[in-house]
């Protein structure tokens, strides 16, 4: 239970006013929690796109209000990594420069311009799903629980960035073996769950190679420039998971 209230408390706003125990088995069910944090972000989407077919709002007008839920529910944590990376990266400095700038609480020009791309590119999809009538509540569901699954392995298996930050204490006090285990098979029953709802074998298949080669070409791409992971660069890789799933979703639905 406790590793469920974490996941809570700093993955998303939903206000958990306890001080909870951080030992290393509370932090490693925290980050085995993570991916159902996702399916509560994809109802309260869910409950948005119905509640707008409800008031009869067309699709444009869904997509915005479910695009404001999921950043709400968030408290905009992911896309706060988006523009602190977008501003690192593109500063083209050194790693060492480039910590600084992750660490900086201000946003450059790269991080307003990440962070506009990003938006529309959520919104277009989501207008795009809501439109065709494939934002079904499976698919919705899917998408967060399958980004923030892979974003736990993409974390577990690269190395702290720097020595200190949130990242380096959260990898300090996890059981890795154990959570990458449980997260696969999560991911696994997650894609089993899709093929049976959806009546598909073609999109979790295909779901699981786009899953595995982002997560495999963004680990490598940030070890290369960051020099390991961070807590803004496993935000950031979830908004840009996501917005490859859904990418995903609708060329197949």
């Amino acid at each position: 239970m406790n590793g469920i209230l974490l996941a809570l408390q700093f993955f998303t706003s939903i206000p958990i006013r306890k001080e909870l125990p951080m030992e290393k088995r509370h932090v490693t069910a925290m980050y085995g929690a993570l991916p159902f944090v996702g399916i509560l972000i994809g109802l309260g989407m869910t409950a948005s796109i119905l509640l707008s077919d409800w008031l009869g709002f067309g699709s444009i007008l869904a997509a915005v209000l479910t695009l404001i839920v999921g950043i709400a529910l968030t408290g905009g944590l992911h896309l706060d990594g988006v523009a602190d990376t977008s501003d690192a990266y593109f500063s083209y400095r050194d790693q060492t420069r480039r910590h600084e700038i992750l660490a900086d609480p201000r946003i450059g020009a790269f991080g307003t311009l990440g962070l506009i791309v990003f938006i529309l590119l959520k919104f277009a999809l989501l207008q795009e799903l809501i439109a065709a009538n494939h934002a079904s509540v499976s698919v919705l569901i899917a998408v967060p629980f399958f980004a923030r699954g892979a974003m736990v392995i993409y974390f577990v298996t690269a190395k702290p960035a720097k020595a200190s930050g949130m990242a380096y204490f959260f990898l300090e006090k996890l059981n890795r073996g154990p959570l990458i285990c449980w997260t696969i098979v999560c991911l696994a029953a997650g894609l089993m769950a899709i093929g049976i709802v959806l009546d598909t074998v073609i999109l979790p298949l295909v779901i699981a190679g786009v899953t595995g080669l982002s997560l495999l070409l963004y680990r490598s791409w940030t070890i290369r420039n960051f020099g390991g992971v961070t807590g803004d660069l496993s935000g950031a890789f979830i908004e840009g998971m996501e917005v490859v799933l859904w990418i995903t979703v609708l060329s197949l639905l």
